[in-house]
């Protein structure tokens, strides 16, 4: 455990440090801030996703209940259920016309309106199954650690037993934002994407949606800034491997 942690503290060290210049001490003290990153527990994952989701909410113009499209994302969060693993998944749209969906560890689950009017409900319930993959998988946790990591080394924080009472409204904002634009592995990518084709086939959902979800990505990918169209492996490519899993029936 030891080993594997000294690892995950010099892999964010490097990341925190790059080419700047920094002096020993600044070097010391993104060293301890990437340590503390890296031993987050799980109770400080979720106060930071806590706060980093509530000014992100506070930033956004969010539907209301009554709204059409908060109709709409009722019907399809009763499709894919109240939780992620145990994580209670608490669901809002924000009305804006970018294209993107999100959700953080603590089951905050974030889709734009702009995304809702390019896809159907199904479509729509392909991307956010893939969203709560990242979740359940663990992958948003680890966001997070690094999130957390390049703030603190810009002096955010100097401890992380306060994790978000030490962070200023404007820092929860860029760490939210840090975690709206996370970039994943090819690896984590391809896992939430069998994720959300098993979520969908358990709660008897067309599986096709994701498909034709990313197969509408792919028309847009290069045109957008969001991380959903910077992907890796290619929206087409993650199609095919969805379709694949259709036809062999698994």
């Amino acid at each position: 455990m030891t080993k594997r942690i000294t690892c995950i503290v010099l892999a964010l060290s490097g990341l925190l440090s790059g080419c700047q210049n920094l002096d020993s001490n600044a070097l010391m003290q993104s060293g301890s801030q990437a340590w503390q990153a890296a031993t987050l527990s799980d109770a400080q994952v979720r106060e930071l996703s806590d706060k980093s989701c509530q000014q992100m909410d506070g930033e956004a113009q969010i539907a209301p209940d009554s709204n059409p499209y908060a109709q709409r994302l009722k019907k399809i969060a009763a499709a894919l259920g109240d939780n992620i693993n145990g994580t209670p998944a608490d669901y809002k749209v924000y009305l804006t016309k970018d294209v993107n969906a999100w959700a953080m560890a603590n089951g905050c689950i974030r889709v734009y309106s702009g995304l809702m009017d390019l896809m159907n409900d199904n479509e729509v319930e392909g991307v956010l199954g893939h969203e709560m993959g990242h979740v359940a998988l663990g992958h948003s946790r680890k966001a997070m650690q690094l999130a957390w990591a390049t703030t603190a080394a810009r002096g955010a924080a100097a401890s992380v037993g306060g994790a978000a009472a030490s962070l200023s409204q404007s820092q929860l904002g860029d760490l939210g934002e840090k975690l709206v634009n996370a970039q994943f592995s090819q690896s984590q990518e391809s896992q939430a994407d069998d994720y959300s084709f098993d979520l969908m086939k358990k709660r008897s959902i067309d599986p096709q949606g994701l498909v034709t979800s990313f197969e509408k990505l792919a028309k847009m990918e290069g045109t957008h800034t969001s991380s959903m169209f910077d992907s890796h492996p290619a929206s087409q490519a993650r199609a095919d491997h969805i379709r694949q899993r259709i036809a062999a029936g698994k």
